[in-house]
């Protein structure tokens, strides 16, 4: 303990290397776990594809044992700095050992694109580089819904939720994943709120997949749609994606969880407790559901009256598409690119909302949006009225102006981080404006973009730079931002 507190003094190191290092032999024991379960499904469906999965598995046994045994002994105290080093760590390694059976079981031919499709998978964004998917095994169609279903939620909120090995650093790793504007607090502690969450998240999963089975899909499609759907990822059984099942049923269905799974968790739980009616007193929903209702109108009313969509279709389409974008979903039904160019714009702002915070959706997230646009109106109002005091308030609550200040800086620190990818992507070769859209998606996790990159296309065009560019964009968006650029800012590795 002298010795800790001397490095610290020194200005040495802020962090706890050694409990970081053993935290994440423990996260990839876990994902072990799941290769392992991967493998089960080759065996099942006696496919040859499960030794990739158990070398994988093995793989991960050897790094998680290296990273345990260099935390031997460690301090078990977690600071702040140390959960948001855990959460931006923990997402990278996922997605360097989860790479190891597209690369192994032969679907894709690169590094690159095994890291793509693997991070696209653990952020939700829902965008593959495979352009057969519809031969590829069980144990690889599983893994990707797999990688989207414990991502969802986070990966390090599961492990707080099913391990007691955490304790009183579960907060600290909490806060690290789940940086900005986020979950309300259901209770106490944070492990059993965990508990809440997920188990919230798995009754959607259930409920989607039994209705999925009663439209017509087979156990396995519904089992992997149903985990994608809720996770709001996108990766699909079928290169048609949900198209292929050409279901009116089965695609309001997936419309709808989409949606639902965009909500804010927590109100879920009020409305379990007795107090259902706090779900639309809550302004973020009524933004997020009334821009939806909106966008969906006028592209509804645009296919009519531009491509002759009877009215049903018409709603049907521009529902699904809506819904997959707005929630960063990423399923398709429709080729948008298609449609009038006037759906284009409003489908780059479905993808630029998002959803909901304490939700599995990407984009800025309708509360922030909700404050901008407030705070955009005091402001003209304080024009009028200099020494009028006007506090934002959300949910009939004044919004502190530190967190009004903070809102600010995420919107354009993300727009920032959008044209710096659309920059790169540019440079890379990507067209202007398939680059334009691709940064969208990638930063916003919403899986299909515009021109070459657009429903009817896999990302398998991109160019080796691209994907690793939009990999980078993928992991930015998924945890918020910040969290990963403390990791390039020389002082939060010092203590002052």
């Amino acid at each position: 303990m002298l010795e800790v507190a001397d490095r610290r003094r020194k200005g040495v190191s802020a962090v706890n290397g050694r409990m970081i290092c053993r935290v994440l032999g423990v996260l990839l024991l876990i994902e072990v776990l799941m290769l392992l379960a991967c493998a089960g499904v080759a065996r099942w469906y006696a496919e040859e594809g499960g030794g990739a999965f158990l070398w994988s598995a093995l793989a991960g046994v050897m790094v998680a044992g290296a990273l345990l045994a260099l935390g031997r002994g460690a301090d078990r105290r977690l600071g702040k700095r140390d959960g948001y080093c855990i959460a931006s760590l923990t997402w990278i390694l996922f997605t360097l050992l989860g790479m190891l059976p597209f690369l192994l079981a032969g679907s894709v031919t690169t590094v690159g694109e095994a890291f793509f499709e693997t991070m696209s998978g653990f952020t939700t964004t829902g965008a593959t580089i495979l352009d057969d998917i519809d031969r590829e095994p069980h144990a690889i169609l599983f893994w990707r819904a797999l990688t989207h279903w414990i991502g969802g939620l986070g990966i390090v909120l599961f492990a707080i939720a099913v391990l007691p090995f955490f304790g009183e650093g579960s907060l600290q790793l909490f806060s690290g994943e789940a940086v900005g504007v986020t979950h309300d607090k259901i209770h106490s502690k944070v492990n059993v709120m965990a508990r809440l969450l997920w188990s919230i998240y798995l009754g959607l999963t259930v409920t989607c997949l039994l209705l999925l089975r009663v439209g017509g899909m087979g156990w396995f499609d519904a089992l992997c749609h149903s985990m994608a759907t809720v996770a709001t990822g996108g990766f699909s059984t079928r290169q048609a994606s949900v198209a292929a099942w050409q279901s009116p049923f089965i695609e309001y269905v997936i419309a709808v969880f989409m949606i639902l799974s965009a909500i804010n968790f927590s109100l879920y739980f009020s409305a379990l407790k007795g107090r259902p009616g706090k779900i639309w007193r809550d302004e973020e929903t009524r933004w997020f559901l009334t821009s939806i209702l909106v966008v969906t109108g006028v592209i509804a009313a645009t296919l009519v009256w531009q491509r002759g969509y009877d009215v049903e279709h018409a709603l049907r389409s521009a529902l699904f598409q809506v819904a997959s974008l707005h929630t960063s979903t990423g399923f398709g039904t429709d080729d948008y690119m298609q449609w009038p160019p006037l759906t284009w714009m409003l489908l780059v702002y479905a993808m630029l909302a998002g959803g909901c915070t304490g939700s599995t959706s990407g984009g800025i997230k309708a509360l922030r949006l909700v404050i901008l646009a407030k705070s955009i109106r005091n402001h003209l109002r304080r024009m009028l009225h200099p020494n009028a005091v006007l506090p934002v308030r959300v949910n009939r609550q004044a919004v502190p102006q530190g967190v009004v200040l903070t809102v600010g800086i995420f919107v354009i620190c993300y727009l920032l981080c959008i044209f710096a990818g659309w920059f790169g992507l540019v440079i890379a070769g990507v067209e202007l404006t398939d680059a334009f859209g691709v940064a969208i998606s990638s930063m916003g996790n919403a899986g299909m973009a515009l021109g070459n990159f657009g429903p009817a296309y896999s990302w398998s065009a991109l160019p080796e730079a691209g994907k690793w560019i939009s990999s980078m964009l993928m992991l930015v968006g998924r945890l918020e931002m910040f969290a990963v650029m403390l990791m390039f800012y020389s002082a939060f590795w010092r203590k002052h």
